[in-house]
C-alpha cells in the first residue's frame, strides 16, 4: 500500500489549514472527494463529489481533521 501525505490532496498541509478547508462545505466536499479518489476509495469519493450524503461526510471530515489532522474515515 502506498504511503500518503496527511490531509486534503495528500500533500501534507498544516493541520490548521486542513481544518480551515474542512469548515467550508464547498471546499470540504470537493477536496474530500478528490482525496478519497486519490487514496483509492472511488465509490465514497464519487458519492461525495456528486453531493450525496454531503452533510454527513462534511461533519465527519471536520471531526476527523480536528482530532487527527487527517481525513480518516474512508480516506
Amino acid at each position: 500500500m502506498a504511503k500518503f501525505g496527511k490531509g486534503y490532496l495528500n500533500i501534507g498541509l498544516p493541520w490548521i489549514l486542513n481544518l480551515i478547508l474542512a469548515i467550508f462545505p464547498v471546499t470540504s466536499w470537493i477536496l474530500g472527494g478528490i482525496t478519497r479518489i486519490l487514496r483509492g476509495h472511488w465509490i465514497v469519493g464519487l458519492l461525495q463529489l456528486l453531493l450525496i450524503g454531503e452533510v454527513i461526510l462534511w461533519i465527519v471530515d471536520i471531526v476527523t481533521v480536528a482530532l487527527s489532522g487527517d481525513l480518516r474515515f474512508f480516506a
